[in-house]
């Protein structure tokens, strides 16, 4: 191991971290993970060579992820998140008091183990919360097998690339659409479309003909290098997306929930997307 770890997302394009002390790196079942100390970004995680998570921004990331299809929602009882074996989501999500159920499918156990070692501030404690159930087990075979629904899906996956792969896919995008009640949401991670344009024009593609209304919300995260990193929504209800301000605010203080990126007004801006994002959408 070198003094730097270069990721290996992009082809013609890397950053690299400082690397102080290698915490863990272990080879799991279904990917390579390591966990170092970095020079700027306290600890990361990193799986087959892409940076997957910090300590220093993940609240950026873990925050737009959760509150803003919950706070849209208002009542979501039921939550299912697909990936997240950092425990950052699962956190932030349990900080609505109306949630009542989260499961959570994550493919690897190692990395939800590692994390909660080596990133404890990720899951805060949020993994023997009573009202969250772990299985372990691919996010694919979960959506189209399982025999409940949910108010709220949350994919937190990786790139497509390896086992994340699939939840990218149409068959993904329907067993969501089956697991999803009526009024829901699903929100995911979509890369960084400046980078990745396929990855959401693709996803667009996709979604559109199996929801009532499709979009893209977008927030800025410095480790996911290359502009805004993009969040896609899918609902079965088009006007899940059309709160006010004021109704948001009055949820979002009412909920008492403290953040550090999120609020109501960035909720409402997150959906003005840049020009070349709203062309590559068509």
């Amino acid at each position: 191991m070198s003094e730097w770890f270069d990721e290996t997302l992009h082809d013609a394009y890397h950053q690299g971290f400082q690397v102080s002390e290698v915490l863990f790196e272990s080879k799991t079942e279904h990917q390579h993970l390591i966990i170092f100390e970095s020079g700027s970004f306290g600890r990361v995680m990193a799986l087959d060579g892409i940076i997957q998570t910090t300590e220093r921004d993940e609240f950026i990331y873990h925050e737009m992820l959760a509150h803003t299809p919950l706070f849209a929602h208002g009542n979501a009882k039921n939550v299912l998140i697909i990936g997240g074996g950092d425990g950052g989501l699962l956190r932030e999500v349990l900080k609505h008091s109306e949630v009542e159920h989260v499961v959570q499918v994550e493919i690897d156990q190692a990395v939800i183990d590692m994390c909660v070692k080596y990133l404890p501030n990720h899951s805060a404690g949020a993994y023997d919360n009573p009202r969250a159930k772990i299985v372990i087990g691919d996010g694919i075979d979960f959506v189209t097998q399982c025999d409940r629904q949910f108010d709220v899906i949350l994919s937190d996956s990786t790139d497509p690339i390896g086992p994340g792969e699939v939840l990218f896919t149409s068959p993904f995008y329907q067993g969501i659409q089956r697991c999803l009640k009526p009024g829901g949401i699903f929100a995911a991670q979509n890369g960084v479309a400046f980078m990745q344009p396929d990855e959401v024009s693709t996803t667009h593609q996709r979604l559109s003909p199996l929801f009532a209304d499709t979009a893209f919300y977008a927030a800025a995260v410095p480790t996911y290098i290359g502009g805004v990193m993009t969040f896609a929504w899918a609902s079965n209800s088009g006007t899940a997306r059309e709160q006010d301000l004021a109704t948001l605010t009055s949820r979002f203080v009412d909920s008492g929930i403290k953040t550090r990126y999120y609020n109501p007004a960035l909720h409402i801006g997150a959906f003005a997307l840049p020009q070349y994002l709203v062309e590559i959408l068509g």
